[in-house]
């Protein structure tokens, strides 16, 4: 119980990918943090890729992103949803701007690279948005995970034992 008082956001938005939102949430909840999924609707029910679901509990313009620690991006075709909602960016760049720790995986650098927050950042995705990535200004690796100060990343479901791992370490060094 590692992360005792740490309080992190977590993205829902229907078409997430179901273990890359449910296995760090979890792993970061099984150290002791508090994991608020946050979406769109309060109590709306999102969809995962696979059917998982996952309940809002809390809507995006109701979190204030200075009683948080950080904030999880999950991939799949959520994050390209979740890019157009200025609340979305509002707290990525609040993150960013406080080095709050970002966890993002595979589509979940869309949310970054629309947030205008990779200029230079050493980051990895799925290799399916490798060039968003790069025009964004990030700096690109074909890697399981990448940490490059506060910020996470890893690439896809295989790589979640690895991305855990970071985060888990990035929390605790926080």
């Amino acid at each position: 119980m590692t992360l005792q008082g740490k309080r992190i956001i977590a993205f829902v938005e229907d078409d997430f990918e179901d273990l890359e939102l449910w296995v760090p949430v979890m792993r970061l909840r099984e150290e002791g943090a508090e994991v608020l999924l946050t979406g769109k609707e309060n109590g709306k029910t999102y969809t995962g890729k696979h059917g998982v679901p996952a309940a809002a509990e809390a809507a995006l313009a109701d979190v204030d992103p200075a009683d948080y620690d950080g904030v999880l991006v999950p991939g799949g075709w959520a994050p390209d949803k979740l890019r157009r909602y200025s609340e979305v960016l509002s707290i990525v760049r609040y993150m960013n701007d406080h080095k709050k720790i970002i966890g993002e995986i595979c589509h979940a650098g869309w949310v970054l690279a629309s947030a205008g927050i990779l200029k230079g950042v050493h980051v990895t995705s799925t290799p399916g948005i490798k060039d968003d990535m790069t025009n964004a200004g990030a700096v690109w690796s074909d890697d399981p995970v990448v940490v490059d100060g506060h910020i996470v990343s890893s690439q896809r479901p295989p790589d979640i034992p690895a991305y855990n791992q970071a985060l888990v370490e990035a929390f605790r060094a926080q």
